[in-house]
């Protein structure tokens, strides 16, 4: 039986700061041709649709941008529907736009999913996209519906098609278990990389996704390695008897940047991401850490207490023309630069650790949380998300959380143990 629409209608709200109209979007229960059953899990097409329109909600909502309604609110469509919809049943609950779809199996297994955008006033088509995926790949094309949302109402890339890496931490806080972990941009699909019996650290995904680069203690000596997802097999980049920290890709995945501390003084370095002879970018005393490219390659950003507290430092890519930018009270580390270019987002140390941004010619000073302990930032793909871990105060458990560039907008993202060390792909290929 069809469920009824909660009393007083679709509401939507916007919280950007920017001139949104607010939007009340349905997105009920994508329908089937036939009810057959698939690979995927759920494990028919009909039940398979209301989780596709479950994820499409979930998307748009967690964002911070709309609150749409989803299929356990609204009443079931026909499959004939999909393609041409009823206005009239939709405008009187307040319904300004309707995200509607379908499902359907091939005899192979493989799922076409067919997604489309309704401006209700209008009845009219706005968009729409089809997806053609394995069944263990099903959750893909909620996102990249969501995706196509998401970009057509606000102009913006999208960023839920995407995958992130981070380290999961289990054990005792003094002896603490660090694994390579990676998931959905939503916390599904998780699994787990490396085996713990070495520590992993800061992992960051290359620009194409089919690498990860992380770092590896093994009796005690630091490794940086190259993991390859498709193949899961891993390569040794470097390796050195001295403190090793931090690996970032470059732009083009040729180049690994890392810091590393020789006789108590620690520089950046730049290797090829396929291992060979490193080149040391900074030469001054005290420490150097950090580095994260701009979007174009041409500059790097980085952490330097060569000032006697740790700021903010850009250079050029070859290690020319170091200036400090970052010139507010308190310390400033862990910098990474937003895919768009215009922003850079760190942790900024002033009795507590907030996350924080600014241009990166050291203007617009913006604080994103107020916490005890949020550090190590990472950009969603289109540079409107920061994600970053926060630890709490006492129990010393950490958790990946998410706000947007307002402030406004924070949440945590579930995970299966304790997290650190986020980072956040680029949209999947």
């Amino acid at each position: 039986m069809a469920q009824e629409a909660p009393a007083g209608g679709l509401t939507g709200s916007v919280s950007d700061e920017s001139e949104w109209q607010d939007l009340g979007i349905a997105i009920p229960a994508f329908p089937t041709s036939a009810n057959v059953a698939t690979p995927a899990s759920p494990r028919n097409t009909e039940a398979l649709g209301r989780e596709l329109a479950r994820i499409i909600t979930a998307d748009l909502k967690n964002n911070g941008l709309f609150r749409p309604v989803g299929p356990d609110a609204l009443p079931s469509i026909a499959f004939s529907e999909a393609t041409a919809p009823q206005f009239g049943r939709w405008a009187p609950l307040g319904a300004e736009m309707l995200v509607q779809g379908f499902v359907r199996a091939a005899p192979d297994d493989q799922l076409t999913v067919g997604c489309y955008l309704y401006d209700v006033a209008l009845q009219q088509e706005m968009v729409r996209e089809g997806y053609v995926v394995a069944p263990a790949d099903w959750r893909r094309a909620a996102h990249k519906c969501a995706d196509m949302v998401y970009s057509r109402l606000s102009g913006e890339s999208p960023f839920f098609d995407s995958r992130i890496a981070y380290i999961a931490e289990t054990g005792p806080k003094g002896n603490r278990m660090k694994r390579l972990a990676i998931m959905d941009s939503d916390g599904a699909n998780h699994s787990f990389i490396t085996s713990g019996s070495t520590t992993a650290l800061t992992p960051r995904y290359s620009p194409d996704y089919s690498k990860i680069a992380y770092l590896s203690y093994t009796d005690g000596n630091p490794r940086i390695y190259v993991y390859d997802v498709n193949t899961k097999t891993q390569t040794l980049v470097t390796q050195s008897s001295n403190p090793t920290f931090a690996p970032r890709w470059s732009p083009d995945g040729q180049y690994i940047l890392y810091s590393m501390a020789v006789s108590g003084n620690t520089d950046i370095y730049r290797v090829p991401a396929t291992g060979g002879q490193p080149v040391r970018l900074t030469d001054t005393p005290g420490i150097d850490i950090g580095g994260s490219y701009s979007p174009d390659g041409r500059q790097i950003v980085f952490e330097s207490d060569r000032s006697g507290g740790q700021q903010l430092y850009l250079m050029n890519a070859d290690g020319t023309g170091q200036r400090r930018i970052s010139f507010f009270g308190g310390r400033s580390a862990t910098p990474e630069w937003s895919p768009r270019g215009d922003q850079i987002a760190f942790t900024h140390m002033g009795g507590n650790f907030r996350i924080a941004t600014m241009s990166p010619s050291g203007g617009g000073l913006r604080f994103l949380t107020d916490a005890w302990q949020d550090e190590a930032p990472t950009w969603s793909p289109n540079g409107r998300i920061v994600q970053f871990f926060r630890t709490a105060r006492g129990s010393g458990k950490s958790q990946l959380w998410q706000v947007d560039l307002t402030g406004k907008n924070l949440r945590q993202l579930q995970t299966p143990v304790d997290a650190s060390d986020p980072s956040w792909g680029p949209v999947l290929p």
